[in-house]
């Protein structure tokens, strides 16, 4: 058996959950720490919503052990384990107010606490979320996002060693999810519970977690902070799953301990920066280079690039959407294709902005490039 860390809170040991012949998480492998915020992040059907029930005890592994704060779960019922959770939908009661939705698991406990603590624990608890006077309000009666605050008090109530937290800002506007977002990070840190978050939002998962565990048909594919996924992907899925990228084919023809020398499919010839690749790559072997649309530097004068270690293009532009802090531009080279390229607002102040058919330069430094597994 594999020995989890021992600030692990969660642990999952070569962890499997078949469906009949359908494998729904495929030997995970995994220690989440106390206090930590984590998210599983991926699209429908990666088994990340599995994996979550398998901790809070509504599924059980068909191999493998799950751990909680040290002991084996396996088999013991949800309401036995140190874990609660917020479901998409919050899953409240509407016949009960506020108060009593939120005390109602405290109220099942045997025995049962006494009236008053009740009732001061429930205060503590909506106080936590901004409720604080709301005990009389019918559920009926609150915003979307007010119940989710609701839920989240009822979730918090009984102190759980784990938060568990099933896409509960999904069914948010923008607005009120980014908020949520928001206060979410600060109740985990007041409360320092650790928080476990599924989604498939990638914003959602990177502007919330200390670390970002992705996964994809069953498997877990990469486990880092949103900033290391983002600027150093293990492969091509993790590269476009997260963010927006550029990808063009290639071939690499020397490698040194601090560059690539690559041949593009298209014919062109680049070097990248080999000091942040997870792999090491011989001649002639197959890669894929991401170039992320941020990282492109476009301008009408080629003389204000930059020339060390760049490389500079011509591109027509076939299309600009306005975003307000920046502007989308899909650009067009007749060697490397389309290019999707982000302009900050703040590069446009004084300039007007790059019109439809407009012909500009673009460049990108060699540290921005990143080498892949073609895949």
């Amino acid at each position: 058996m594999r020995v989890s860390s021992k600030d692990s809170v969660v642990s999952f040991q070569n962890v499997w959950k078949r469906y009949g012949e359908v494998i729904a998480a495929s030997n995970l492998n995994l220690d989440v720490q106390s206090g930590e915020f984590l998210s599983f992040l991926g699209p429908s059907g990666c088994g990340k919503t599995t994996t979550l029930r398998m901790i809070a005890g509504f599924d059980q592994p068909s191999e493998g052990d799950v751990i909680l704060k040290g002991k084996r779960v396996n088999g013991v019922p949800a309401f036995k384990r140190p874990v609660n959770m917020v479901f998409q939908h919050y899953a409240l009661f509407p016949h009960l107010n506020v108060a009593d939705n939120v005390a109602y698991g405290l109220k099942q406990r045997s025995p049962r606490p006494p009236s008053k603590e009740i009732e001061s624990r429930v205060s503590e608890s909506l106080e936590l979320v901004q409720l604080a006077g709301y005990q009389n309000r019918r559920i009926w009666e609150m915003s979307g996002g007010q119940q989710q605050r609701v839920a989240l008090a009822r979730a918090l109530i009984n102190k759980p060693e784990v938060l568990l937290l099933d896409e509960p800002l999904a069914a948010l506007d923008r607005k009120l999810r980014r908020e949520m977002q928001i206060e979410l990070q600060n109740l985990q840190r007041n409360v320092g519970i650790t928080f476990i978050l599924v989604t498939h939002d990638q914003e959602e998962a990177l502007s919330m977690s200390d670390r970002v565990c992705i996964m994809r048909e069953g498997e877990i594919i990469q486990v880092g902070s949103p900033r290391e996924l983002y600027d150093n992907p293990l492969n091509r899925y993790i590269a476009d799953f997260i963010g927006k990228s550029n990808f063009f084919d290639g071939v690499v023809q020397k490698s040194s301990a601090n560059d690539l020398e690559i041949r593009l499919n298209n014919g062109a010839q680049i070097v990248a920066a080999n000091s942040r690749q997870h792999n090491t790559y011989a001649s002639a072997a197959p890669v894929t280079i991401s170039i992320r649309p941020e990282q492109l530097m476009l301008s009408r004068r080629v003389s204000q690039l930059p020339d060390e270690k760049a490389i500079v293009i011509n591109a027509a532009v076939r299309n600009r959407i306005f975003l307000g802090e920046h502007t989308e531009y899909l650009l067009y080279n007749e060697q490397f294709g389309e290019f999707l390229a982000l302009s900050p607002r703040q590069n446009e102040i004084g300039e007007p902005p790059f019109e439809v058919n407009e012909d500009i330069h673009i460049s990108w430094n060699q540290e921005a490039t990143l080498v892949l597994n073609h895949d």
